[in-house]
């Protein structure tokens, strides 16, 4: 039992050695290029720069629909990739720039409100893109006077 224990032992490390290869000899050097000059571009993010993360509409009558154009620039090294763009709720609706945006280049969100709600209303609108936070939070603001005819609330 023990002789064929200690052969089946010394058969495994002979197979197990003699099927061993250089796993240098496999190395392709197009291969260890392509690698070297992705790993140098892995610092290349796009930055996404507001010209302001916040508007305030002001005084608006309620169900007065407003828009405003937040404008951003891609101040990073790589091209600007926005995934998505949702709002807090659906009174509000933003519509971005689908192309990628070169660095140095600019684009738009444009953002819409239906002016619902009463008195002080703020909605933040979130901007999914490949940068290295990945997301940027835009705000807007009203005050929104009833509307005429509605009761108001104790």
């Amino acid at each position: 039992m023990k002789k064929s224990i200690l052969l089946l032992a010394v058969l495994s490390v002979f197979a197990f050695t003699s099927c061993k290869e250089n796993a240098a000899d496999k190395v392709n050097e197009e291969n260890v290029a392509a690698a070297a000059d992705r790993d140098a571009k892995s610092g290349d993010v796009p930055v996404m720069t507001f010209a302001e993360s916040e508007f305030d509409f002001g005084t608006i009558e309620g169900g007065t629909n407003v828009e405003h154009v937040f404008k951003f620039t891609n101040t990073g090294n790589a091209p600007l990739v926005i995934v998505d763009a949702k709002s807090s709720c659906g009174c509000t609706v933003p519509t971005y720039t689908k192309a990628p945006v070169a660095p140095g280049d600019s684009g738009e969100l444009l953002v819409k409100f239906n002016g619902s709600g009463k008195n002080q209303v703020s909605k933040t609108v979130t901007v999914t893109a490949n940068t290295e936070k990945g997301k940027e939070t835009l705000v807007i603001k009203a005050f929104v006077n009833a509307k005429e005819g509605s009761l108001p609330t104790s």
